[in-house]
């Protein structure tokens, strides 16, 4: 297909179909307890797992180019401070409303957690869950915020936080800063510096075309393990969660859609430009993988300047997402509420959710094991029982993959809605062809 000029999106949406019959087939062949299942899925976990881990190497030297180049570029300077508020309020805001939109779905399909039934797998996880709650206290607000700070900016280079990247964020920026400063009074060395990272952003670029002319394959062989693996007896027993939670998923997308109409722009575009990186944060399930298609999306496809665009991708992986922080959370609380006395129509409680939800969703991280976190953070806040998150274990992975989807439209959503507020948004490039605006070939 690359031979014959067609298109990257087409050939993405070909990976996804193969992928889903290729599951379907070993599914049927093999079932989901099968050895050699289980054989086959380590190699798929090679081409799959190996294209993930590919995107996330990236992920660090993208982000700190990126946001250094945009100093260098002149695209951040006196309204630097009004852009991250912009970005934090967005984020934080949307995960606000989307814990409303997750209580009302749990409240609409009366989801109650005494109405599972517990086998090995649930208790199983039950406990790991309550013996990682013992392990994590609940941080407040400030405590949360320091945390963000990178202390020692060399340590976030490897990644060793859950805010890493913001991390390595913050450290940009203030090296940017220096740089602006380094203009006004050595202009010498300051351009020396511009063409040193000038230099290493076209590299790190090539970097990033090299992984991303993968994705059609990453895309088939990580859906093919999804569906082979997945149990859909469990998933057809637990349909009424299912259904709860993309209900609630759909709606907050829509919200999404809100947002960008009532920035000015044609929400119908940001929905065609946005497919290819949606679906793969859909089939990969991580966050942080999804960043150099976020970034790439929003700069080269939807006009966001690069500073805005890295800003708000690498924000939207610790703080403020949508669905793991956001959606899931909040279903959880409500439908456990009721076993341990707790009306959950009660306003106070309502409104007492919302605001730890917001709260708790600050450093919440952008990878597997992000949505358990921020359970454990509420649920724990509320004195809820915190093991009966491990109820819905079975449908995990096919939940996680629409909150996935959802976190990362909220990043772009932040970034394109900032973007257009500061007057920075190219309206050519967001209303443009799409035929010239390929991820592969940027």
């Amino acid at each position: 297909m690359h031979r014959k000029n067609i298109s990257f999106s087409k050939r993405v949406f070909t990976g996804l179909g193969l992928g889903i019959l290729l599951g379907f087939v070993l599914h049927i062949a093999y079932g989901t307890d099968s050895e050699v299942l289980s054989k086959s899925v380590a190699w798929y976990n090679i081409i799959g797992t190996g294209y993930v881990k590919l995107l996330q190497m990236i992920v660090i030297p993208l982000v700190f180019i990126s946001i250094l180049g945009a100093f260098t570029k002149v695209t951040i300077g006196k309204n630097f401070g009004k852009m991250a508020g912009l970005i934090l309020g967005i984020l934080v805001g949307t995960t606000a409303i989307a814990a409303a939109v997750g209580i009302s779905s749990s409240l609409l399909f009366g989801l109650d957690a005494s109405e599972i039934v517990q086998g090995e797998a649930e208790t199983a996880r039950g406990a790991s869950i309550e013996e990682s709650s013992s392990n994590l206290s609940g941080k407040a607000l400030p405590d949360q915020i320091l945390d963000l700070l990178p202390a020692n900016p060399f340590l976030d280079f490897t990644g060793a936080r859950p805010t890493s990247t913001i991390g390595v964020v913050i450290f940009a920026a203030f090296l940017g800063f220096a740089y602006l400063a380094l203009t006004k009074r050595d202009e010498t060395n300051a351009n020396l510096v511009k063409k040193g990272i000038d230099a290493l952003y076209s590299l790190i670029m090539g970097v990033v075309r090299i992984v991303l002319r993968l994705t059609p394959y990453g895309i088939l062989a990580i859906i093919a393990r999804t569906v082979a693996t997945s149990d859909f007896a469990a998933i057809y027993s637990l349909g009424k969660f299912v259904l709860a939670s993309y209900a609630a998923i759909l709606v907050m997308f829509l919200i999404h859609l809100i947002i960008i109409s009532i920035s000015g722009l044609n929400p119908i575009t940001y929905v065609k430009k946005t497919a290819e990186t949606l679906l793969f944060a859909f089939t990969s399930r991580s966050s942080a993988g999804t960043l150099p298609l976020n970034i790439k999306t929003q700069t080269d496809r939807l006009g966001v300047p690069d500073g805005v665009a890295n800003f708000a991708g690498s924000f939207g992986l610790s703080i403020g997402q949508n669905g793991c922080a956001g959606i899931y959370p909040a279903m959880l609380a409500v439908m456990i509420a009721p076993t341990v006395g707790q009306n959950p129509l009660e306003p106070t409680f309502l409104i007492t959710l919302i605001a730890i939800v917001a709260v708790s969703s600050f450093g919440v991280a952008g990878v597997g094991g992000g949505a358990t976190f921020a359970a454990i953070l509420v649920l724990s806040a509320l004195n809820l029982p915190v093991a009966l998150a491990g109820l819905l274990i079975s449908v995990e992975p096919l939940i996680d993959m629409g909150r996935t989807a959802l976190n990362v439209s909220g990043s772009m959503t932040a970034g394109v809605a900032t973007a257009r507020v500061t007057g920075e948004i190219d309206k050519e490039i967001y209303n443009g062809s799409m035929e010239n605006q390929s991820i592969e070939a940027l």
